[in-house]
Parts: C-alpha cells; structure tokens; sequence
C-alpha cells in the first residue's frame, strides 16, 4: 500500500500568496445567532435579578430590550440584525483587502 506525500501539511497556508477569502454570510449568521444568545441569556438574567448591571448597561445601549419576555425577544431580534449587518461588513471588508 502506497501512500502519497506532499511538502505542506494540511493545517498550513498556502504559500503561493493566495489569500483565504471568508464566507460573509456563514460569518453573519455566526455573530447573529451569539448575539441573539447572549441577548436571550441577559433577558433570563434581568428577569431573575443577576447580573443587573450588565441588563441596565443592555437596556440603555439597544432601543427595544427590556427584561420582560416582549422585551427580550425584541433585543435579541435588533441584536441578530445588528450583528448580522456588522459582521457581513466586516467580512466583505477583509475579502475586499485580501
């Protein structure tokens, strides 16, 4: 049995100058659904009285999130859109540059 062999391992980059382009959305989506998370588990937090000051520091920099079940569906839909925008941006960006 042979097995063939190459100069470059598999987890290195290639050396050829070729620069690795990012997937905008599969980036986008990523940093929404955190963003989403994390909003959900600081609108469970509010609720139940933990972490206050990270909750007040959510409430006064997004305009729709509350610690109330309305309000915290609504931060974590302005959360994912947010990051959705921001992270898509920032991975055209870098495809641009690359």
């Amino acid at each position: 049995m042979s097995t063939t062999t190459t100069n470059q391992d598999a987890y290195e980059m290639n050396s050829t100058g070729v620069a690795m382009h990012l997937d905008a959305l599969a980036l986008a989506g990523a940093g929404a659904a955190v963003s989403a998370i994390v909003m959900l588990l600081l609108g469970v937090f509010g609720a139940i009285g933990v972490y206050e000051s990270a909750v007040e520091a959510m409430q006064q920099w997004h305009l729709f999130f509350e610690p109330t079940v309305v309000g915290t569906l609504a931060g974590m839909g302005e959360a994912a859109v947010v990051s959705f925008v921001l992270m898509y941006a920032v991975a055209w960006l870098y495809n641009a540059f690359a």
